[in-house]
């Protein structure tokens, strides 16, 4: 079963998790930009952030055989902070052009403030302007009014519903955001959020177009296998694995595909890792030999 994962936050994760990851069957993994756990107090620090994605975290995916891309944004849960979200969305709208970039993400709503909003509505235009897929981020509290809102912003932006992945649904949203014409996404968690078993009963009353999981794995109590897991989970349920393959595989890489930046044909023949390289005179093997 091949696997790519289409939402994880490598930055906060250890190296094992890579070699975990690899060892699953991850082929590639996407990391949206995201919430450090505390409020971040310059733009400088964004780039700084930014960077990372682009530079040291495509590098490390690399030494375990793993292709990295990653999408840009400022964040819903620091949109509500005037001293930088409006030079964050400048600077984002120069980070999408950069190699490795495919999409706009997360954005959307935490609280639903008008403030939020703004900024949400702001970086739909960069991806609509851009012609680059979107993922939003649904609220963790009051969840079906914010995706029905999260919905509602789209449909003003005038960005086209099959570019939008609506995250981190449930079954009370799942009939919502499949009534739009958007992708429905999915995080599965320990213990918050979406399970494995349940999620078995979505794609057998939703069926798996236009779906995809994933692990959304940060640094709280997270998995970074919960993809392959959810797998098991699907066989040991009788799902045929060709509908499992479209939603671990097809669906998420054809999703950000539309960027342009992205194909199945990157994931050819794999290649030797060579654990010589460096990035920026680092390396992860921490002084072991190659």
């Amino acid at each position: 079963m091949r696997i790519f994962e289409p939402h994880i936050h490598m930055f906060s994760r250890t190296t094992d998790d890579y070699e975990r990851m690899a060892l699953a069957g991850i082929e590639g993994v996407l990391e949206p930009a995201f919430w450090l756990g505390q409020p971040r107090t310059s733009v400088q620090t964004f780039k700084d952030y930014f960077d990372t994605l682009l530079g040291w975290e495509r590098f490390r995916a690399s030494q375990f055989g793993i292709r990295h891309y990653c999408t840009m944004a400022l964040n819903p849960k620091e949109a509500n902070d005037d001293r930088l979200n409006d030079d964050v969305v400048a600077l984002v709208e120069e980070y999408v052009d950069k190699d490795g970039v495919v999409g706009v993400g997360e954005i959307g709503f935490d609280d639903m403030t008008p403030t939020e909003e703004r900024i949400f509505a702001a970086q739909l235009d960069i991806a609509k302007r851009k012609d680059l897929p979107v993922l939003i981020h649904t609220p963790h509290r009051d969840k079906k009014r914010g995706t029905i809102r999260s919905i509602e912003v789209v449909r003003d932006s005038g960005i086209a519903p099959e570019k939008v992945l609506v995250d981190h649904n449930n079954e009370e949203t799942t009939p919502i955001t499949k009534e739009s014409g958007c992708w429905a996404g999915f995080s599965i968690y320990p213990n918050t959020k979406m399970t494995p078993d349940r999620m078995v009963e979505i794609f057998r009353r939703y069926g798996t177009e236009k779906m995809i999981i994933n692990s959304a794995a940060d640094w709280g109590v997270s998995d970074p296998l919960l993809v392959p897991k959810t797998v098991l989970t699907m066989r040991k349920a009788g799902i045929d694995d060709e509908e499992t393959q479209k939603v671990v595989w097809d669906n998420p890489i054809d999703f950000f595909a539309q960027s342009g930046k992205i194909s199945k044909a990157d994931f050819g023949e794999a290649g030797g890792i060579d654990r010589t390289r460096l990035h920026e005179g680092n390396s992860v093997l921490r002084g072991q030999k190659p």
